[in-house]
């Protein structure tokens, strides 16, 4: 790998990341697989088919990463999960925030771009505002207030906060027994959850599932091996290629959408260049546009009035901020994260689902009081 063209392996990162991504947009279109709409149809129908469709992309992403890991092909302590400070009030604060965000804006970040390849144009105003929202909170006025108020709110585990690395010594046996363990026991967990019902085992519904934790597995698979260089002949250090991060990256779709915003901003820049996170943005809205268009389904939707405007536009400031504050989206958080067994991904994924099953009470509650 050391010999090989590093415009290459950057090249081959993004273009990759753009195909697994036209994939999921397609597949995720196919399927209406959405997170939002899981704990939706939780909350209000009782109805776990959707929730199941999420959990089982997570079981295997979980497997995915973890096998991936035992094989020597990843190294998971080089994400941005698994670092050593556990900022918990990061995780819960943006958890819920970007819950209830995606509840007011009608879906989460990758079904947002889902949706803007059907034709929502709703839609497409969540996107722009949660990008404008990120790229403030990663670099801008809100950067500022997060880097001095949130961040540093926090415990450091020498280790890291993956969970192999945090039970190892109390279990007695060594990280790598830990991590085949628990990666078999949350895997395993959740593929019996989910396939005990037979009302789920459907073609879509377990096409749908597969296909999101397939594609996070790629993401790691592609950032983490094809795209690493041990030494980069540039500066003689390691280098993970074509990511925002600096680290091995998978599917987010928060942060990258306000690296997006940036690139089409200052596109004269020669230092901006397509990176993992902006292919995959861009191969969502594609794929789902390109599924849209071959079943004839895309049609323009826009706002019903005033209020469901201005509910939109709240909703994506508030997965814009949320989104980069927790580190990540239902899919950066709640299946990518979830799959390094991170203990922060854990709770920004149950924090997310609070945020947005207590905004679908408050919704219902107000829905009960105007009737």
């Amino acid at each position: 790998m050391t010999e090989t063209n590093p415009a290459t392996l950057a090249s081959t990162v993004v273009w990759g990341a753009f195909a697994l991504a036209f994939v999921f947009g397609a597949v995720g279109n196919k399927t209406n697989f959405c997170t939002m709409g899981a704990v939706s149809d939780v909350v209000t129908m009782g109805d776990w088919n959707r929730m199941r469709m999420w959990l089982l992309a997570i079981a295997v992403a979980t497997a995915g990463a973890t096998g991936l890991q035992l094989a020597g092909l990843i190294d998971l302590s080089k994400t941005i999960y698994t670092t050593p400070n556990f900022t918990w009030l990061s995780y819960v604060l943006g958890g819920l925030l970007f819950g209830i965000g995606m509840t007011l804006g009608s879906g989460c970040g990758s079904k947002t771009l889902i949706r803007i390849g059907t034709g929502n144009l709703k839609s497409l105003s969540v996107a722009i505002v949660l990008a404008i929202t990120a790229y403030m909170t990663l670099k801008g006025v809100l950067g500022v207030f997060r880097a001095a108020a949130i961040d540093p709110v926090g415990v450091r585990f020498a280790s890291g906060q993956d969970l192999p690395s945090l039970l190892a010594a109390p279990l007695g046996i060594g990280k790598k027994q830990a991590l085949a363990l628990l990666g078999l026991a949350v895997a395993g967990g959740l593929l019996v959850f989910v396939f005990k019902a037979r009302e789920f085992l459907t073609f879509d519904n377990v096409l749908g599932g597969v296909v999101a934790g397939l594609v996070v597995v790629g993401g790691w698979y592609l950032s983490g091996h094809i795209g690493y260089l041990a030494e980069d002949p540039a500066t003689l250090e390691e280098k993970f290629f074509a990511t925002n991060t600096g680290r091995m990256e998978s599917f987010s779709f928060v942060a990258p959408q306000a690296y997006l915003l940036e690139l089409l901003l200052l596109w004269s820049d020669k230092s901006r260049v397509v990176t993992f996170g902006i292919a995959i943005v861009l191969g969502m809205f594609a794929g789902s546009l390109a599924w849209s268009l071959a079943t004839r389904t895309f049609r323009l939707e826009s706002f019903r009035d005033a209020e469901d405007l201005i509910l939109h536009l709240v909703g994506g400031a508030l997965m814009g901020f949320g989104g980069v504050l927790g580190l990540g989206c239902t899919i950066g958080q709640g299946i990518s994260g979830v799959s390094t067994l991170a203990l922060g991904s854990f709770l920004a994924f149950f924090s997310i689902i609070a945020g947005s099953a207590l905004t679908m009470k408050i919704q219902y509650w107000r829905l009960m009081k105007s009737a």
